[in-house]
């Protein structure tokens, strides 16, 4: 699981790092390419980046979906539990769990109705492409306007985030009935500064 958790980190910071970096050279060029410089303005005007809302567009969906269930692993979902955390330990462990189930529950619906929509989307055209296969009269799918990616691509961020935030339930839910704890998540943490605070103690 160690791998799972460094490659969901990995991905939503890069899907992060990227969206602001594209976000920061469309802007840039923007601004660039209104000033009146000989050689230099005709350059950038001549440049295409269109595509870079777009981009980042989806980057931020899948990032989004990607983010969810990381916040259901970390436990850093906003959670009204005030009466919850009221009730005797045997009651609220009920609660507890069947929020959890039922998180698994609904996110596994939308993961199965995601996929089929993906399928149905381009994703059997292609499917049945690359495996050299009749194609009949499965549609091919859409595109994206700018990019012109296949939209089943895209779409894509729906089945797998919900699929993995299906998982975090379940995990949580596993931990929570071994343990009976949940992933709590200090606010006032910020990792490194700690670290670097107790070295300068010791020091």
């Amino acid at each position: 699981m160690k791998f799972l958790d460094e490659f969901e980190e990995w991905f939503i910071t890069s899907l992060m790092a990227g969206a602001t970096i594209v976000i920061f050279l469309a802007v840039i060029h923007r601004y660039l390419s209104a000033l009146p410089i000989p050689g230099l303005q005709n350059w950038l005007v001549s440049l295409d980046v269109s595509w870079a809302q777009e981009l980042c567009i989806i980057m931020f969906v899948w990032m989004a979906k990607f983010g969810a269930a990381y916040g259901v692993r970390t436990g850093i979902h906003v959670g009204v539990d005030v009466l919850i955390n009221r009730l005797e330990a045997k009651n609220r462990a009920r609660f507890v769990l069947f929020g959890l189930l039922a998180g698994a529950s609904f996110t596994g619906i939308v993961a199965a109705l995601g996929a089929e929509f993906v399928w149905n989307a381009g994703a059997h055209h292609a499917a049945l492409q690359a495996f050299g296969m009749p194609l009949g009269d499965i549609p091919e799918g859409g595109t994206t306007p700018d990019l012109e990616w296949p939209k089943w691509i895209v779409y894509s961020a729906v089945p797998l985030g919900s699929s993995l935030m299906c998982f975090r339930f379940l995990q949580v839910a596993l931990n929570f009935v071994r343990s009976g704890e949940l992933p709590h998540h200090d606010h006032s943490h910020v990792d490194g500064l700690d670290d670097d605070a107790a070295s300068g103690a010791k020091a």
